[in-house]
């Protein structure tokens, strides 16, 4: 293992010993991959996680054909790596052990409101010099938040996951809840569980669904999700339902998501 990363180390110094070399950025997992994959030129990718290419992976069609690494320091190395983006990946060493080397390290925030997104999005573009870049993508996410501003009116609806699960106030969802004007019914901070005996006591007027096309493609098997009480309630009152592609990170796609929610608002 020592030899490995040593011989792994004097490749990465011979590389970087080059002036105006290219930079080298390395994703670390699904999060930062799309991060990466839409401020990073596709040349300058060394390598996505192996969850690039998962269902739930947003940009996952940008994804195909980019080579895939491991969160390893041996790895990351190995791949000559300038700069390192992630979200959660990677040991509580792996920082200290880049910058020693001189690799840059970034690691995205976890975003609970849109203006947290636009710090993540400024940070990553910040660290691989493509500050233009992030400005657009964060002008294309205002856009679209203005496009949905109050489409709903104060309508009371509550978020929920197969999993019985419901976020609230202090969550992105919750956040793009409210760009489309829905009011959280949840009356909860963070994310919590709701049980069947209230969902069936008190039945939400309007239900946001989240992850319910994960699992109706056999990608989840949470057991609640499959209840036949809780089928037709969705099917009753569902004013949208939400893929996991659009709400598995703290992103600027969230902005999509509270789009999709406005666009279900039926014409008046």
């Amino acid at each position: 293992m020592r030899s490995a990363l040593a011989a792994a180390a004097l490749v990465w110094t011979a590389f970087c010993g080059g002036a105006e070399a290219a930079p080298r950025i390395v994703s670390l997992d699904q999060c930062a991959d799309q991060y990466v994959l839409a401020l990073a030129p596709r040349g300058e990718i060394a390598a996505l996680s192996k969850r690039a290419l998962n269902q739930d992976s947003y940009l996952r069609a940008s994804a195909a054909g980019l080579p895939e690494g491991r969160a390893t320091l041996e790895a990351i190395l190995g791949e000559r790596a300038t700069v390192v983006v992630t979200y959660w990946a990677g040991g509580l060493r792996l920082p200290a052990a880049l910058a020693g080397r001189g690799v840059t390290f970034v690691r995205i925030d976890e975003a609970d409101d849109f203006a947290g997104v636009r710090s993540d999005v400024r940070k990553v573009a910040a660290a691989i010099d493509r500050r233009d870049a992030g400005e657009a993508l964060i002008a294309r996410m205002d856009a679209k938040l203005a496009q949905s501003q109050g489409a709903w009116d104060g309508v009371r609806a509550l978020y929920l996951t197969p999993g019985a699960v419901t976020a609230g106030r202090g969550t992105l969802i919750g956040a793009m809840m409210a760009a489309a004007g829905l009011i959280d019914a949840s009356a909860t901070d963070g994310y919590a569980p709701v049980s069947l005996e209230d969902l069936v006591l008190r039945p939400p007027a309007a239900l946001v669904l989240g992850f319910f096309r994960d699992l109706a493609d056999g990608r989840q098997h949470w057991s609640i999700g499959g209840n036949s009480y809780l089928q037709d309630l969705t099917q009753r009152r569902a004013i949208a339902s939400l893929p996991g592609s659009m709400l598995g990170c703290p992103a600027w796609f969230a902005a999509d998501g509270a789009l999709a929610l406005a666009k279900a608002r039926p014409a008046h």
